[in-house]
Formats: C-alpha cells, sequence, structure tokens
C-alpha cells in the first residue's frame, strides 16, 4: 500500500512534532516520459508503444492528468508542435522536447501516433544520438523536467519522471559528470518528484547509478532499495486505467474510536477507481439542444371559494417544509429540523469488541468490502496505533467488531475488521499486487439480507442423486473451480464501450473484451475430457423433448420469408460447404446433414444423441483448424 507499509512509514521516535505530513491531496497527476535515443531500434519502438498504451488508457479513465514527451541523449533539438510552449523554458543541450505536459486529446494522441510510423526512419535523421558517446549531461536532463514540471501552469499531486533506458550507467563513475548527476537528486526530493526508472530489458544492474540516485530522491536508506521487476513496471505504467496512486481512490476520511479519549485517524478504499461512464443527456426533438433541469419550490395561496391562486412565490430549500394533517391539526417539519435528525451521529467508526476469526462465515454478499488504511492528518501517531491494533489481530487470529457510518445522513452499519497481509507477487499478473498491508471492512448481514429458503421443497424427491452421481460431480467441479479474484476481471461492458470510442475517435481497433483473465475454455476441456467416459455410464443420454410448433395463421405464413432447402447433392461440394460456414447458415441443414458433412468432409463421426448445436459448433471448429 502506497499509503502505509509498516516497515517503514512507523516512526519511533519520542517527539511527535518530528513526523512529516503532507496534507494537501487535491490537484493533478502529471507523467513526463523520457526516452533515452541510445536505444536500439526495437526497444526504441517498444518504448513508443508503452507510452502509446500509457496515452490511450489515460486519455480514457482520466482526462485531466498532464503528460509529456522528452528525448534524451539527442544530437539535436527540433521544435515541438507547439512552438510557443518553448518561451519560458530552457532547453538543455542533447535534449528535445516533443509533448510539453498537456491534457491529452485526440490530435495529440494522433500526433503522436503519426510520429510512430515514420519514427525508425525519421528519428536518426531529426533527433539523431549525442556525441561522440550517446550520453549527453544526465544533470541537465534532470533540471530540464523539474523546470518543465513547475511551469506547467497547473497544481500538480504526484508528479512524476518516468526514464526509459537500458544504459545503467550514465556518465562513467570518475567522471564529475557522474557526482553532478547524483547531486541533483537532492533537487528532485526538495521539489517533492518522483523518479523512475523502466528499463527496457529484464536483467537491469541498479547499483552503479540508479541504486544512490533514487535512494536520495525519495529520502530512503539505501539498504531499503528493493529491485523492481522491469516486466511488471512496464505493464503497470502501460495500463493507466489502475491508479498507482492510491490517495486518489480514497472514499473518505473518518475516526475509528477504540475506547474513551483514544481515537486513530484512517480512511478506506477501494480496488479501483468508480466507473466513469457517460452521463445521459436529454435532447429537444425539435432543436437538439440540451434539456437542462431545475428544481424550483412554488409557494401557492388558493381562495378557499373561487380555487383562484391569489398570491404566489418562490422558495429556497432551506426554507422548505413538510406538513402532515394529524386529526384536525397540522404538523409542520423544517428542513433544518430534519436534517438535525439525520446528522445524531457524526461520520465515524467505533469498536464494540473482538471476536476469533472462525466466527466469521466465509463468504458474506450483502455487500463489497471495502479496505482500511492509517491515516497521519487529524491525527498524529494513528499508523503506529494501527498497526499496533492489525499485528495484535493477526497474532490473535481475532477480528474487530464495530458500527461503522460512513457519511453523513446515511444508516450505521455493522462491520467486522478482518486484518489481512500483503498478497505475494503474482508472476503471470500484476494486479495482484494492489492489495496491501491494512484491514478489509466486511459489512456484516442484517435480518434483511437474510432470505429464508424451504429446504424441504428445494430437496424434493426430483433433484435427487445417486452418491456415484454426485462424488462425480464433486470431482468435476475441484476441476473447472478457480479463484475469483474480482481485481482480475474488467468490466465487459465497459471494455466494449472503450474499445468503440478508439474505434471511432482513431481509428484504432482493440480485441481486448474484458475477460482475458478468465480460464481458457479448451484447458478446461483437457480437464474434464478423462471424466466424460464416466459421465456417459451413471447417467442416461439427455433427450431433448421435441418442440411444439405454434400455430399459424394464414398472414404470418404470407409475410414469413422462404428459405430455400438445402439439397443432399449440393452438400458433396465442398466449397458449398466452406460458404454455408462463412455465412453463418448451417442452422438450415438436418441433423442427418450435418453428421454428412463430418463424416465426408472432415471424417469424424459423432453419436446420434448428439444434439443439432453441438454437430454446428464441431464443424465450426474443424473448418478453423483447416
Amino acid at each position: 500500500m502506497s499509503t502505509w507499509d509498516p516497515e517503514r512509514d512507523v516512526e519511533l521516535t519520542d517527539s511527535e512534532d518530528e513526523i512529516a505530513m503532507k496534507r494537501d491531496f487535491h490537484g493533478r497527476e502529471a507523467i513526463l516520459f523520457v526516452v533515452d535515443a541510445n536505444l536500439e531500434t526495437e526497444r526504441f519502438m517498444d518504448a513508443l508503444r508503452l507510452i502509446r498504451g500509457a496515452f490511450i488508457s489515460g486519455m480514457l479513465v482520466n482526462g485531466k492528468d498532464l503528460m509529456g514527451l522528452v528525448f534524451a541523449n539527442t544530437k539535436h533539438s527540433p521544435p515541438p508542435q507547439e512552438v510557443q510552449c518553448l518561451e519560458n523554458i530552457t532547453v538543455s543541450a542533447n535534449c528535445a522536447i516533443f509533448l510539453p505536459l498537456r491534457q491529452l486529446t485526440k490530435a495529440i494522441v494522433e500526433h503522436f501516433m503519426d510520429f510512430m510510423q515514420n519514427a525508425e526512419e525519421l528519428f536518426p535523421k531529426e533527433y539523431g544520438l549525442a556525441e561522440p558517446d550517446g550520453r549527453g549531461s544526465f544533470a541537465q536532463m534532470i533540471r530540464l523536467c523539474i523546470e518543465m514540471l513547475e511551469k506547467c501552469g497547473k497544481k500538480l499531486n504526484n508528479a512524476k519522471i518516468v526514464y526509459i533506458t537500458d544504459v545503467e550507467e550514465p556518465h562513467p563513475p570518475s567522471s564529475p559528470e557522474f557526482q553532478t548527476a547524483l547531486q541533483k537528486a537532492s533537487d528532485l526530493e526538495g521539489k517533492e518528484f518522483e523518479f523512475q526508472v523502466i528499463p527496457m530489458i529484464d536483467d537491469f544492474d541498479y547499483e552503479p547509478f540508479y541504486k544512490e540516485f533514487i535512494t536520495l530522491s525519495r529520502a530512503i536508506e539505501i539498504d531499503a532499495f528493493r529491485v523492481p521487476d522491469a516486466q511488471l513496471q512496464r505493464e503497470i505504467l502501460e495500463d493507466r486505467k489502475l491508479r498507482q496512486d492510491f490517495l486518489r481512490r480514497c472514499l473518505g476520511h473518518f475516526t475509528l474510536s477504540l475506547g474513551p479519549n483514544l481515537d486513530i485517524s484512517v480512511q478506506y478504499y477501494n480496488y479501483f477507481q468508480r466507473r466513469a461512464y457517460p452521463q445521459k443527456v436529454h435532447i429537444m426533438r425539435r432543436d437538439n439542444s440540451v434539456v437542462r433541469k431545475r428544481r424550483q419550490i412554488m409557494v401557492r395561496q388558493q381562495d378557499g371559494q373561487t380555487q383562484e391562486i391569489t398570491h404566489e412565490y418562490q422558495i429556497k430549500m432551506t426554507g422548505g417544509w413538510y406538513e402532515c394533517k394529524i386529526g384536525e391539526e397540522k404538523l409542520r417539519v423544517t428542513t433544518e429540523q430534519l436534517n438535525r435528525v439525520r446528522n445524531l451521529h457524526p461520520p465515524g467508526m467505533m469498536l464494540l469488541g473482538f471476536k476469533h476469526r472462525s466466527t466469521l462465515p466465509t463468504n458474506s454478499y450483502s455487500k463489497p468490502c471495502s479496505f482500511m488504511y492509517p491515516d497521519d492528518q487529524k491525527i498524529i501517531g494513528s499508523k503506529r496505533l494501527f498497526r499496533a491494533l492489525w499485528q495484535r489481530c493477526l497474532e490473535r487470529a481475532k477480528i474487530a467488531v464495530c458500527l461503522f457510518m460512513c457519511k453523513r445522513k446515511s444508516v450505521p452499519r455493522y462491520v467486522a475488521l478482518v486484518p489481512v497481509e500483503a498478497a505475494q507477487p503474482d508472476d503471470k499478473n500484476y494486479r495482484s499486487l494492489l492489495s496491501g498491508d491494512g484491514f478489509k471492512i466486511v459489512y456484516l448481514p442484517e435480518a434483511k439480507h437474510i432470505r429464508h429458503i424451504d429446504m424441504c421443497d428445494w430437496n424434493s424427491t426430483a433433484n435427487t442423486a445417486t452418491d456415484e452421481g454426485v462424488d462425480f460431480f464433486q470431482k468435476v467441479i475441484r476441476k473447472l473451480s478457480v479463484d475469483y479474484q474480482p481485481n482480475l476481471i474488467n468490466d465487459p461492458n465497459l471494455e466494449v464501450l472503450q474499445s468503440n470510442l478508439l474505434a471511432l475517435a482513431l481509428d484504432f481497433k482493440t480485441e481486448d473484451d474484458g475477460l482475458s483473465q478468465l480460464p481458457d475454455p479448451a484447458m478446461q476441456n483437457k480437464r474434464i475430457e478423462k471424466l466424460l467416459p464416466t459421465y456417459e455410464t451413471l447417467f442416461m443420454p439427455e433427450v431433448e423433448p421435441a418442440k411444439k410448433r405454434a400455430a399459424k395463421s394464414n398472414a404470418d405464413e404470407a409475410s414469413a420469408p422462404k428459405v430455400a432447402k438445402i439439397e443432399q447433392e449440393q452438400l458433396c461440394s465442398y466449397d458449398f460447404v466452406e460458404l454455408l460456414i462463412k455465412d453463418k447458415r448451417l442452422n438450415a441443414c438436418t441433423a442427418q446433414q450435418l453428421r454428412y458433412i463430418l463424416d465426408e468432409h472432415f471424417g469424424v463421426k459423432l453419436p446420434k444423441t448428439a444434439t443439432k448445436a453441438v454437430l454446428i459448433e464441431r464443424i465450426n471448429a474443424l473448418s478453423v483448424d483447416c
């Protein structure tokens, strides 16, 4: 978790005033890409594809983020497309600004994609490589990046300089440029700008230079540096749909009351940001103008005899009231009185007690879980006390039962705080790295969430099976079961929407359907392939009941389109069968004709119990293999 690391974030000092806190969570995120011109042609194009993925996914997720691109160690410095952006910036030698820090738009992304098409030929001619050894001044490059971040014209939060290279030493260790480059790390630490190296090779050595530079820029001990996985870094940088900054996904800050005069400041999160679907817009049919709705409260006075309105005026929301009749008297409740009743309890969490972890059900379906971490924003020392509570609950296998009210005017809920440890890195996917050490907030079900099922009616004789059949399907379920991890599955509807937007705006086609992390159906079929003979011996073959044809009127028969019947002689030609497969007209064939196609053209015989859908699916699969 980026906001709390129990190994480093707990300050063991007597003076709490020395703990520095970053209280400002507002601002825009800025990423400045710096590409080393020493990259080989293939690696250079891979770096441009990585940046293209970051541009496209960043434009879809949050268009307010600022992104820029600089080429380092170049011989020439051609001006960017926006020449006026260099008025207040001094471009360093052996550096070229391709894109200043800007909000991503369609024109910017199209300009970058046009550059990528001819980058292999144009880059050596227009930019070139620094002479004589391809090494420009690393310190001047850092100075240019700091100046671009400071003069971007926007308030920044979590500004990052991403240096993409495969060179382990920007300067020889004995040269004065090497020490000058290390001194620039203090400037980054003072400006709170993060420096990150993305190596384009997996076996990258940080020891010669970047280990010391990164630890100095982050003001941490050199022994605390951990060598990151280069492949994971490239994947995380390319997919901007995942927010590396957890503060941007914070759902709220509240106070956890542990007892009398003992509170800690915490905040809770979701795995991902909320999905930003497009808002519905009402359009006027006559002139296509946007319809805007406004709520108004009008008070009217009517004449008792003529029922005409004698007086009418508008009041504000705070000046309204609710009126109800109790017998012959009228009771009027103002909005202020109603808000006072709604806000009886301030938002927060109160500890009620502890239970053993075994008392909590394995699955709870009342509400998705959240995740809680400490925060010294309001109460200094919260991280220290939070770690003590978290570590004690882990050692004794306890959960904390609390009363939680997430926001004003909400209903308090009973929750269980379950201590969790950081997940081990997954070699196949980087999304498993999102969860960290902290408490998982499990919302306990209430009486309205519990459903009553009549077990006598459900467990009827019609649903019974033999012990052998039950054991058989338990084996099948164990073969097909997978660990459900919601952070590994995307929203399919949102993925389709984003792919349509990219195809419409940038003519950029994507084949990701959002379910790429699910198991492969072919692999699942292989797992249960050995169990199919046992299934045929234990269970009777399924007989599909004959479908009753609905009676058609003369009008329906006259309006229905006539489909030409497929003759048996036509199926002798494979070209005709291939045309049927291409046009998806195999449904027009009978089951006997489909078996003839399998036997004649593919040499496959299926049992007579095979349905028509199974025959069509097998023909399509065989045609693809051919």
